[in-house]
């Protein structure tokens, strides 16, 4: 069975094996497109949007099948070679007068893999099991090797898959960060923190668990200072001042109040 992976670079692999992804940039991204609607119908009309845009050439349907057909041989040049013979099975794509359908049956996603632990770390973290919810919800994220999609040139149809599956990403980020300040990991996770406000800039909820994490280790000049950082950028890039529960944060550190 066949593996892909769209968490980071495109790849594809086989018995452990890395083996070579297609070349043309469009027929990377029709692929692309296949995994990301697992076990739905892409439409002819979404393949158009992703490789034109608006400027759809006269034969544009006649150039996807053509682009379909580079994708399988390319997909059987891939495998050559694998045992079991017929590593891809001839309804690995479907294709219907509206457009194809890739089957989930026959291929491993990563995209899946990182979506079910992320669901069931949420489902833990609801629960209370904050141990179990930050184990699996490190699980989904040690899934992603890097940007979703880094080496495929995006359209306007996979950029909106790639910003839905980061934001997942940031989601399941937040929750395991959370799962661990309820575990009284907050010394552990300062120099983790401190990373991702870097990362995330504008994330107030990042920043207020930074400086949690801060105070709670006794920290409390670093807190404070964290508190102006956060002041700092959201003035200068958003001419806002810090919500009101960072605003509060502040307050609680200023008076050496115990954070909830």
């Amino acid at each position: 069975m066949l593996s892909f992976g769209v968490l980071g670079p495109l790849e594809i692999s086989a018995d452990g094996r890395n083996l070579p992804a297609p070349r043309g940039p469009k027929v990377r991204q029709i692929l692309s497109l296949l995994l990301l609607e697992p076990s739905r119908h892409v439409n002819n009309s979404a393949i158009l949007e992703e490789l034109w845009g608006q400027d759809v050439p006269r034969t544009a349907v006649s150039t996807i099948r053509t682009h379909i057909y580079h994708l399988r041989r390319a997909l059987e040049q891939s495998a050559a070679g694998l045992t079991p013979a017929g590593a891809v099975p001839d309804d690995l794509i479907t294709t219907r007068p509206s457009g194809y359908s890739l089957c989930p049956d026959r291929v491993r996603l990563d995209s899946v893999l990182f979506l079910g632990h992320a669901r069931e770390g949420d489902r833990l973290l609801k629960t209370g099991d904050y141990a179990a919810a930050s184990e699996r919800l490190r699980q989904a994220l040690d899934v992603w090797r890097g940007a979703a999609l880094a080496d495929v040139t995006c359209g306007p149809v996979l950029l909106q898959h790639v910003r839905h599956l980061e934001e997942i990403r940031t989601r399941a980020l937040e929750q395991r960060i959370e799962a661990d300040m309820h575990l009284g990991l907050h010394r552990e996770l300062v120099p983790e923190l401190r990373s991702v406000v870097a990362a995330h800039p504008l994330n107030e909820w990042m920043h207020a668990q930074f400086i949690t994490a801060l105070h709670r280790s006794g920290r409390r000049g670093d807190a404070l200072h964290a508190y102006q950082n956060v002041r700092k950028i959201l003035g200068d890039e958003l001419g806002l001042e810090p919500s009101p529960v960072l605003q509060r944060l502040q307050r609680q550190v200023l008076t050496a109040a115990p954070v909830g």
